[in-house]
């Protein structure tokens, strides 16, 4: 496709939503680089599906943007930034849409002097098959605008917050700090429930509210497969809410949590298998589920 907006957008890096955010902005006309350097077959063919124009390196990345967009782990975000920062990017916009604490976004800004930073949170599911997720904003008004112009042809939908760095992220932490504990919760307690035999009446009870993750056991393997990015993202949230003055251990606990799936990254597990990497203890016995 040949570039219509004049604008040449970077992503770092075009994981399942990195990819899909690309492929949503090359549909609307953008020309979006990426840089394949130590990325793994997967992330290849991902930029490859969605249109994406490879470069020899960060350094040719940064040179030819006019934005970049940083979508990644929330654990990799700020050594992003400082690997962006070495190559003196000047006059370009840094999109830090990571699931980062606003403390962490406030250092990326302050890592990238000459950068315009925008705060940004995509809320919702990867706009793929008609979904359209929200991209919230936080940054100075006219690169908003801007910013607005260049999605306003795909299936995200920027929501402007204000000036202040650090309202995107608080707010995308603010609600995957119950999305995404409320699941781990659901699956301790199915998990719970089934080593007692009493899953199915647990299905039951929980069947007769609307809207109880308790009724979908079936995100547990989800959960599990996606344990290693959601744990530092608990973690950036357990500083948010700390710094609130509030307490963070359900959140530091949740983390502690996930850890127990660390190795079941990207895994197709059954419901099962997950549970049983759940109940591991090192030195310690496995409960059999009955």
């Amino acid at each position: 496709m040949k570039p219509t907006t004049g604008t040449t957008v970077g992503v770092l890096h075009p994981g399942s939503m990195g990819a899909a955010v690309a492929a949503q902005l090359r549909r609307a006309g953008t020309q979006v680089l990426w840089d394949p350097t130590g990325r793994s077959s997967a992330t290849i063919r991902r930029a490859r599906e969605a249109g994406l124009t490879a470069v020899d390196g960060m350094a040719e990345l940064v040179a030819r943007c006019d934005v970049v967009v940083s979508l990644c782990p929330p654990a990799a975000a700020e050594d992003l930034a400082w690997k962006v920062a070495g190559h003196h990017p000047t006059g370009i916009v840094y999109v830090e849409a990571n699931a980062v604490s606003p403390q962490c976004v406030r250092r990326i800004a302050h890592a990238l002097p000459g950068t315009v930073v925008v705060d940004a949170a995509v809320v919702g599911s990867p706009p793929v098959g008609g979904k359209q997720p929200r991209l919230y904003t936080s940054g100075p008004p006219q690169t908003i605008v801007r910013l607005n112009k260049l999605f306003a042809d795909t299936d995200l939908r920027v929501h402007p917050l204000g000036e202040e760095i650090g309202k995107a992220s608080a707010l995308k932490l603010a609600y995957t700090s119950y999305q995404k504990a409320s699941r781990v919760l659901a699956a301790v307690a199915y998990g719970a429930a089934e080593a007692h035999g009493v899953a199915d009446e647990l299905l039951d009870i929980a069947g007769q509210r609307s809207g109880s993750y308790l009724t979908e056991p079936g995100y547990i393997p989800k959960t599990a497969a996606r344990a290693w990015r959601w744990a530092p993202e608990m973690e950036e949230a357990a500083e948010l809410v700390a710094d609130a003055g509030l307490p963070d251990d359900l959140l530091r606990a949740t983390a502690a949590v996930l850890s127990r799936w660390e190795d079941a990254r990207d895994a197709d597990l059954s419901i099962e298998e997950s549970l049983g990497r759940l109940r591991y203890r090192k030195g310690g016995p496995v409960i059999p589920p009955r």
